[in-house]
């Protein structure tokens, strides 16, 4: 594929940047970017890397915590949401860094439908005809916070596309906001309907909280961060004393549950595209439906102590020193507010190629999405910094001649926030393209908010991973690598699926099927600043990467990944770890299924298929690769273009065109989100969802969908045996 090909898939015609100013925050990071590249510049000068050492030993000396730290202080100087000002700056700093490095870059824009708060107000009277005491719906500065200014130009607290409206109601404790949540209060006679849900984080998030309390009647819904979950032990203290959050931290998100632009359902967001009208789009059952605001722990805990009712069962409770939790209603009275403003606005992906030498026309991935609800010093730009850290390192090995095989493309997403919305829209634009040539993508979202490593993948690329962590020092302890210090900090280590909705690998896995994987330093499933005013350079610098060693080696192990992918001669993929998985899952299905009249046969005679022709695949590299070591091969040869599109294409087959049952857009049989969590993954979604739905009716007729579900899956992975093993039926 030449030059010319690569840049149509990424932009038809790559538009001129012009960064928009904002007063006194356009100099100020053009300042920084300034003296970044000076730092750049004078590292190369200083250090020339040695071409005669070992690529990947070379890449992994090359990494610098400096660098890394430099990028991410002034990437978060100011809050910067998907569609602002601020946000087209970000843009503008990250496709700067790029082109500094020499790496060709571009912006691609698109429109779509973002959402923003226009007034909201909460007060709260003991009983009808009481008296009403406001909240200010504020996130308090900390002493000493050298954001204190900046936090000013913070969006209010809000959740993206909330209804418009004004309820005055009795309030209802609902704990998680689960399904479960609600049917236990409807069997204690709780009566939800026509009242405002008081809803706390820490199961599901708060666009599956929202429609659960729509769905159960509320008129509106308030989402709080219990300290049990957020505010660490009592007594323990807050940032910026500790790593918890205070009490006035809220917790904003969209409430939006599909993902892409929501007036182009299932299509891309181009220029001159067919749209739904914005009244069409927020009418959908994606949408909330009701008005719902996030609130802080300490407005909830004055919430708890006026609500009235029976006491809440204990697992609903909060922690030690908490007042009691009751479920109401009433006699808490709450009046709320919202205003929205929901209108279409521009977003701005960055894209940075590294031409293939060999096959150019083969893409290895990376991404990670730039906008933030605040500040964004983890969630994302600690991803962002990283990928700026690692395409220095690049850059520096193409300085001593090197080249990779196939085409390199990092992407900057944007408007990930609202709906995973940047990534989304390019995938659907260029799905075709992607299909037959995307070997993987390799996602970070939060590169570091915590010690250990929460690694992600589709099973393909488990071996991949494991010896690429393996490689890598774990930054806390130079005496071990990250492998060592995984396995020491899991009592059984495991790879996590990515069926969810969480972050941009979802449109490469789920509605195309790419090989993906996405990789943090965590501490369990968040951190406690998450979506917050305080997810700030500060908390980062303290709390999750004193001296930024792990945001290298996030970089090291996202760059060592994509250095084998796009360097080695047969794509390092291993299809025996998804038959061993596949196999689990059917278990489960049979386990679930027992005294139905379901037959697991059909899959475990496609999985058998899959095992034959993965050790197959196996068989083949090894003899390729003693070919290659003897020079009885070339590299260039097609047995190996062969090989490596059947590896690629293997994975595109466990999709299916119509989708998940209910849930068209994703298209992945394998791996899903959840019908109740779409940011929990299930294997199996819609064998899942039929047991599900067959439990509640339990019909013959609900029976023979979980049987058709079975028999969906195993066609679908009949598929891939067939695309493995290259032989026609």
């Amino acid at each position: 594929m030449s030059r010319l090909d690569t840049a149509s898939l990424l932009s038809p015609s790559p538009p001129p940047i012009k960064p928009r100013r904002r007063g006194r925050l356009l100099p100020s990071i053009l300042a920084v970017l300034a003296a970044a590249v000076s730092l750049f510049l004078l590292a190369v000068l200083r250090s020339p890397p040695t071409p005669s050492r070992n690529l990947g030993s070379l890449f992994l000396s090359l990494g610098s915590n400096n660098t890394a730290a430099f990028h991410l202080r002034a990437l978060t100087l100011h809050p910067h949401v998907a569609g602002t000002k601020a946000n087209s700056l970000t843009a503008a700093y990250v496709l700067h860094a790029f082109s500094s490095l020499s790496i060709p870059a571009h912006i691609t824009p698109y429109s779509v439908l973002l959402s923003y708060p226009v007034h909201r107000s909460l007060s709260l009277s003991a009983g009808p005809g009481r008296a009403a005491k406001p909240f200010s719906l504020t996130q308090d500065t900390y002493p000493n916070d050298p954001y204190a200014v900046a936090a000013a130009e913070v969006t209010p607290t809000f959740f993206a596309y909330s209804a418009s409206g004004s309820v005055s109601a009795e309030a209802v404790y609902a704990n998680y906001g689960r399904e479960e949540d609600f049917a236990h209060l409807a069997s204690r006679g709780v009566d939800v309907a026509g009242k405002v849900a008081l809803a706390r984080y820490g199961r599901i998030h708060c666009e599956d909280i929202v429609h659960n309390a729509r769905a159960a009647g509320a008129a509106a819904a308030l989402v709080y961060p219990d300290p049990l979950e957020y505010g660490g032990p009592a007594g323990e203290g807050t940032f910026p004393n500790s790593r918890w959050l205070p009490p006035s931290g809220v917790q904003v998100g969209s409430l939006f549950r599909g993902v892409g632009d929501p007036t182009t359902p299932m299509w891309a967001s181009s220029e001159g595209c067919e749209r739904v009208s914005v009244e069409d789009a927020m009418a959908t059952d994606d949408m909330p439906g009701i008005p719902a605001l996030p609130v802080s722990a300490r407005d909830a805990a004055e919430i708890q102590r006026v609500l009235g009712g029976a006491e809440a069962p204990a697992g609903w409770q909060g922690r030690d020193g908490s007042p009691v939790y009751r479920l109401g209603p009433g006699p808490a009275v709450l009046n709320l507010t919202y205003q929205g403003n929901d209108t279409m606005a521009t977003i701005e992906n960055v894209f940075a190629v590294i031409q293939g030498a060999e096959e150019p026309d083969r893409y290895v991935i990376l991404g990670n999405h730039r906008d933030a609800w605040t500040f964004g010093a983890a969630d994302p730009n600690s991803g962002t910094a990283a990928m700026i850290e690692l395409a220095q390192r690049f850059s520096m090995l193409q300085k001593q001649g090197w080249r990779p095989r196939r085409t390199i493309i990092f992407c900057s997403w944007d408007a990930e926030e609202y709906g995973l919305t940047g990534s989304t829209e390019w995938v659907e634009e260029n799905r075709e393209m992607l299909s037959s040539r995307a070997v993987a993508y390799l996602n970070i979202d939060v590169s570091v908010a915590g010690p250990v490593l929460l690694p992600s993948a589709t099973p393909q690329l488990d071996e991949l991973l494991l010896e690429t962590i393996k490689l890598v020092q774990d930054p806390d302890n130079s005496s071990q690598t990250v492998y060592d210090s995984w396995v020491k900090s899991n009592a059984s280590p495991r790879i996590q699926r990515l069926g969810n909705g969480g972050s941009d690998y979802a449109a490469f896995v789920q509605h195309v099927g790419i090989p993906s994987t996405n990789l943090i330093f965590g501490e369990g499933p968040g951190y406690p600043v998450y979506h917050s005013l305080y997810d700030d350079f500060v908390w980062v610098e303290k709390f999750a990467d004193p001296g930024f060693r792990r945001h290298v080696a996030a970089a090291s192990i996202w760059g060592i990944m994509a250095l084998r992918l796009a360097d080695e001669e047969i794509i390092p993929f291993d299809y025996m770890s998804y038959t061993t998985e596949l196999e689990a899952y059917t278990k489960v299905v049979e386990k679930e299924t027992e005294g139905t009249a379901v037959s697991c046969s059909p899959l475990y005679n496609s999985i058998r298929a899959l095992k034959k022709a993965a050790a197959k695949v196996n068989s083949e590299r090894k003899d390729i690769q003693r070919e290659l070591s003897s020079k009885q091969l070339s590299k260039d040869s097609m047995r190996i273009r062969a090989l490596n599109d059947r590896l690629m294409q293997a994975e595109r087959a466990f999709t299916n065109r119509e989708g998940i049952f209910k849930q068209a857009w994703y298209k992945h049989l394998i791996y899903g989100p959840s019908e109740q969590n779409d940011w929990d993954t299930a294997s199996y979604p819609g064998i899942a969802d039929a047991i599900a739905t067959a439990r509640r009716s339990n019909t013959s007729a609900s029976w023979k969908l979980v049987q058709h579900e079975v028999h969906r899956v195993a066609r679908a992975v009949a598929k891939a045996s067939a695309v493995l093993s290259g032989s026609l039926t």
